[in-house]
């Protein structure tokens, strides 16, 4: 077996981490690595818990300043050559140096005024390394100045630790979302909405659950039941007060699940909508019929989802009954016309950021106006033309909604907003379009949480 010589100082590469140059001591004195980190910080699941943290690679630019995460493999007991004992956290990741790479332990620990940021203790060497004291840079070297090439958002490679608010834990777009996370190497914790409590007060607020106050976190995606609206987004609006990042915003979801709040605020941003009127007085009833031009028309509750509380009336009579038995029950809904046209077929936009990603065409079940996949519907890929698009970004964006399903009819004077969903399912729409939906959302999400490590001044670097 050839031997593998290294010098006493030397280049290598941690990919797992992406950091592509680190100058390291190599010190077989020592039995355990060391890397240089700073703004430490543990989360994740018991089960799977992780660290992040920030490094300067550079001793001499301390501008440079990289994040990085890992799974956290133990957390102990470490005796510097000083004799100071610190119980550090540790990691494991791999070493790339001279074409060769292999899994090491690394404990992290500022070494913010030692020259090298990394030292390579004995237990990083296989049989086969053979260690020259009186030599430098056996193997090739590297440049910081690998660093400067790197695109921005790759010097923040960190893990994200994010949470989803549902009481269905188990659905497909939750699990879907966890699985698109984990995939990504973040963590995402499944939070029931209901059994959150909060702490109000002026200065960062907090969140309680299951007894304990709820960590920080970079994103929380909000899929809020409609039977829970009022209190899901006071739960919500709680996480924007502590300046957490939400992929629907309270306001949006409000204003969404509210079918006259949204149309109101679709109008006010001249998008096109069935024909809508509103009223509460038996007295207006038949006022309200001849505004939306007469029979057929369809009657919709404010806060129906999943087409329950939507009633197609066929002929005036029908429509006054209908009427007739919302107002007895002390219902507020809607009256809208009938597009004819659309013949039982909608279609889902997905909008994520702000574009359309995916889309698809629903039909309902024969003799069904009704074209929700929950009703028996069925659905299909659709291409869609660009004033559509352009509609569904502007109905997204007008309810304020970074992640929405905006459902468009087809009229004959151009398409028309049905409904704006703040949390739109995963299922329908990734199976029809082959796309991964979730992932598309998680990657949405990294860009929008910026990372944030904090500054600190430094000392010239000793060496060591």
């Amino acid at each position: 077996m050839s031997q593998f010589t290294l010098g006493w100082e030397e280049w290598l590469a941690l990919p797992g981490l992406g950091l592509p140059a680190i100058h390291a001591k190599v010190d077989t004195g020592a039995r355990t690595s060391a890397l240089h980190a700073f703004a430490i910080e543990p989360f994740g699941p018991a089960d799977k818990p992780m660290v992040r943290f920030a490094i300067h690679p550079d001793p001499h630019d301390p501008e440079l300043e990289i994040i990085c995460s890992a799974p956290l493999k133990d957390r102990r007991e470490v005796t510097s050559s000083n004799g100071e004992t610190e119980l550090r956290f540790v990691i494991e990741t791999e070493v790339a140096m001279g074409g060769r790479s292999w899994p090491i332990e690394v404990t992290l620990t500022d070494r913010g005024s030692m020259a090298y940021r990394m030292l390579l203790g004995r237990s990083a060497l296989a049989e086969d390394m053979v260690v020259t004291p009186s030599q430098s840079f056996c193997q090739p070297e590297l440049s910081f100045g690998e660093y400067r090439d790197m695109p921005r958002h790759k010097r923040h490679r960190r893990a994200l630790r994010l949470a989803v608010l549902t009481r269905e834990p188990r659905n497909y777009s939750t699990r879907r979302l966890i699985e698109a996370a984990e995939a990504r190497g973040h963590t995402m914790e499944v939070i029931d909405t209901t059994r959150c409590y909060m702490n109000i007060h002026a200065v960062g607020g907090e969140v309680h659950y299951d007894g304990r106050r709820l960590p920080h976190y970079d994103a929380v995606i909000p899929r809020i039941g409609a039977s829970i609206t009022n209190y899901g987004t006071a739960v919500v609006r709680q996480f924007e007060s502590m300046g957490t990042y939400c992929l629907a915003g309270s306001e949006g979801i409000t204003v969404s699940r509210d079918k006259l709040h949204a149309h109101q605020v679709l109008a006010r941003h001249r998008i096109g909508t069935p024909t809508t009127a509103f009223a509460r007085s038996p007295k207006d009833s038949g006022n309200v019929i001849s505004l939306v031009g007469g029979a057929p028309l369809v009657l919709k509750l404010l806060e129906s989802t999943q087409g329950k509380g939507v009633v197609l009336a066929e002929t005036q009579k029908a429509a006054e009954s209908v009427i007739s038995a919302f107002q007895g029950l002390k219902a507020d809904f809607l009256v809208q016309n009938f597009v004819k046209e659309a013949a039982g077929e909608d279609i889902r936009c997905l909008v994520v950021g702000g574009k359309v990603v995916a889309a698809m065409r629903r039909r309902g079940q024969p003799d069904e106006f009704r074209s929700n996949l929950h009703q028996g519907g069925t659905a299909e890929y659709v291409r869609i033309s660009k004033e559509e698009r352009d509609t569904a970004q502007r109905a997204a964006r007008a309810m304020k909604l970074d992640a929405a399903g905006v459902d468009l009819l087809r009229g004959q004077d151009g398409p028309k907003v049905l409904e704006v969903n703040s949390s739109p399912g995963l299922e329908g729409i990734e199976a029809v379009s082959k796309k991964d939906i979730a992932g598309l959302i998680i990657q949405h999400i990294e860009g929008k949480v910026a990372p944030k490590a904090p500054r600190r001044s430094r000392t010239a670097p000793r060496k060591g």
